[in-house]
């Protein structure tokens, strides 16, 4: 899998890093496999995708189907944010799709903001800096 993640449960945040080519099953692997813990519930998110080289089959469908799980894997009762890097354009576009899906998600408990450097999301995260 594409997509490798250390979870820090000091800052109760799950860093995700995705490289090479990067399809639907991926995320939507990842996000089942990382996100069913109850455990990580209202865990703070950062998916680092400096290091993908390619997106395969993100059609608009399949992104409003993983904003949809990922909203319903959300815990209702805690706020937390969630950074996407992407520095490609592409890549960022499609970040922005996500986000606009998953804004529109009921049970969307998370803040979700896309950076180009990773020092900006981890600032953001911490704290630090708003989203611009």
């Amino acid at each position: 899998m594409p997509i490798t993640y250390a979870i820090d449960r000091t800052r109760r945040t799950v860093y995700a890093g995705a490289s090479g080519v990067l399809t639907p099953r991926d995320l939507f692997t990842y996000q089942n496999e990382v996100w069913s813990a109850p455990e990580l519930r209202g865990y703070n998110e950062c998916v680092d995708m400096l290091a993908v080289t390619d997106i395969e089959g993100a059609t608009d469908s399949n992104m409003k189907a993983l904003a949809e799980l990922s909203a319903r894997m959300d815990d209702p009762l805690a706020k937390s944010k969630f950074a996407i890097i992407a520095r490609e354009d592409l890549h960022y576009g499609l970040a922005r799709m996500y986000e606009a899906y998953r804004s529109m998600q009921p049970m969307n408990t998370r803040t979700l903001a896309i950076f180009r450097t990773r020092e900006d999301a981890l600032r953001w995260l911490s704290g630090e800096s708003t989203a611009s």
